[in-house]
């Protein structure tokens, strides 16, 4: 068999990132005729298929071959799981928003337990520890607090919209970008994600925009207006934020967007214009303008309330950053005395949320922006005991450390983008020699990385919790303790 060949196969188990797992004979894929007919049955071969789930018997189209193991998509459903339901969305299995929408919420936490069980035992040779259940999430759909939704000039067509007669504008669409597809994007008219009125912001957008014949920004000619549209809204209050990401100003027709708006849907509480005049498509812009309202919307995370520019950093799922968080405090075991180092600290909301139960905490960030947004965080908090500090976490840090002559910390805790840790901040951690290492991290596989490099310089695992802060997603958050041997 070859690329792009269809084959019927039997899901037996489930891989990381959401694929179904099947075994079969490697002869069928790559023969040896220098086997013998034992030697073949005894050869197995695993294929990862998107779109599966155990207990599925699927036809699947082969993607990729490699030596030891097969890609592939399931295109037809021969035998149903019965841990499959029925999607709640529309757009469900061409958006990539919520890949496993049609899987039952019990079987999402349990398949997210035992990858982070497995990432452990594969990349970081761990299997001796506590391993305690994952917190489920308080919200199984409207609970993002940002939406990002782009614009483009080529619009993705349904195969239903295909075989209809009727004429559709293929030159502008406002939604989502095809998974693997970089240029194209599919028109999203309603969304489960965030709220309802997220989805009527963005059907009015699209509407007011056609309407008046704006171009769509076009990466490849940069030319053309309208770039992205995002959406926050805050969980605690009734704060609301549209900004409308374009390449240049235009004021009289923001404006006009803003009065219609706000016309027709009033719960906006601010309108922000950021221009980006760059060619990467990212939906920051190089200055903003505010249209209306304060510019930024708050929220709170426990206790302590938060200023959400367009721009900042914040937990995606406000609910459930609360039970991340109080996971990392109760591992961290604070006493009210102890020095805590926070890494890669961003708008210092870690900081903040653990600042009552240690002495002082020093948190180290090398975004600007993240910093001065921590530093209003803590001011609005009445935080007296965090010094927010720029440093760069993927060359070295202890220089900062030594000029500023801060003592060593007792308890570290680390939240490192899905990149994980620099080795050279692992080694930086490791020289200052603290008694618990709290590890935070929204990718298991370089979490299971650095903690492995911890483990062969003194330190050991004492145990695990994964957050779900995304239902719907394989997107797994996972707090690990470690203690100085």
């Amino acid at each position: 068999m070859k690329k792009g060949d269809t084959i019927e196969l039997r899901i037996t188990g489930y891989a990381f990132e959401g694929k179904g797992v099947a075994k079969i004979n490697k002869s069928l894929i790559k023969p040896n005729p220098d086997l013998t007919e034992a030697e073949r049955r005894k050869e197995n071969y695993v294929v990862f298929v998107e779109g599966a789930y155990p207990g599925d018997v699927v036809v699947a189209q082969l993607r990729k071959i490699k030596g030891s193991f097969a890609e592939a998509k399931a295109i037809e459903i021969v035998k149903k799981s019965v841990f499959r339901t029925e999607p709640r969305c529309k757009h469900f299995g061409v958006c990539g928003g919520c890949k496993q929408q049609d899987l039952r919420y019990e079987k999402q936490l349990y398949f997210k337990q035992q990858q982070v069980k497995e990432v452990f035992k594969h990349i970081g040779n761990l299997t001796e520890y506590k391993f305690e259940d994952i917190i489920p999430s308080e919200r199984l759909y409207f609970y993002r607090n940002k939406m990002e939704f782009s614009f483009a000039v080529k619009r993705w067509l349904t195969p239903e919209e295909i075989g209809t007669d009727e004429v559709i504008d293929r030159s502008f669409a406002l939604g989502f970008h095809i998974p693997r597809i970089y240029d194209k994007v599919l028109d999203i008219e309603e969304c489960y994600l965030q709220s309802d009125v997220t989805s009527d912001i963005v059907n009015f957008t699209r509407d007011f925009f056609k309407s008046k014949n704006t171009p769509v920004y076009s990466t490849e000619t940069h030319t053309g207006f309208l770039r992205h549209l995002v959406i926050r809204v805050s969980h605690h209050s009734k704060d609301l934020m549209v900004n409308l990401v374009t390449s240049k100003e235009d004021d009289v027709l923001m404006n006009e967007y803003k009065e219609k708006l706000l016309e027709k849907i009033p719960e906006v509480t601010t309108v922000i214009n950021n221009i980006n005049q760059k060619k990467a498509s990212i939906a920051v812009g190089d200055y903003e303008k505010v249209l209306h309202g304060p510019g930024y919307i708050s929220d709170k995370i426990g206790k302590y309330k938060f200023r959400i520019s367009a721009n900042s950093f914040f937990q995606t799922n406000t609910l459930q950053a609360e039970k991340l968080y109080g996971t990392a405090l109760g591992f961290a075991n604070l006493s009210g005395d102890e020095v805590v180092y926070d890494l890669y600290s961003g708008a210092g909301t870690i900081s903040i949320f653990v600042s009552e139960y240690a002495k002082k905490i020093y948190a180290f960030e090398n975004v600007i922006s993240a910093l001065e947004d921590a530093e209003q965080n803590a001011k609005m908090n009445n935080i007296n005991n965090v010094e927010f500090i720029g440093a760069d976490l993927y060359k070295t840090f202890i220089p900062v450390v030594e000029e500023k002559q801060l003592p060593k910390p007792d308890v570290v805790i680390i939240d490192p983008p899905r990149s994980g840790m620099h080795k050279n901040t692992v080694k930086d951690v490791v020289a200052l020699n603290p008694g618990r290492i709290v590890y935070v991290s929204c990718n298991p596989t370089t979490q299971a990385r650095d903690v492995a490099m911890f483990v062969s310089k003194g330190y050991k695992l004492i145990k695990m919790r994964p957050v779900d802060m995304f239902p719907h997603t394989y997107h797994i958050e996972n707090v690990a303790l470690l203690e100085k041997i």
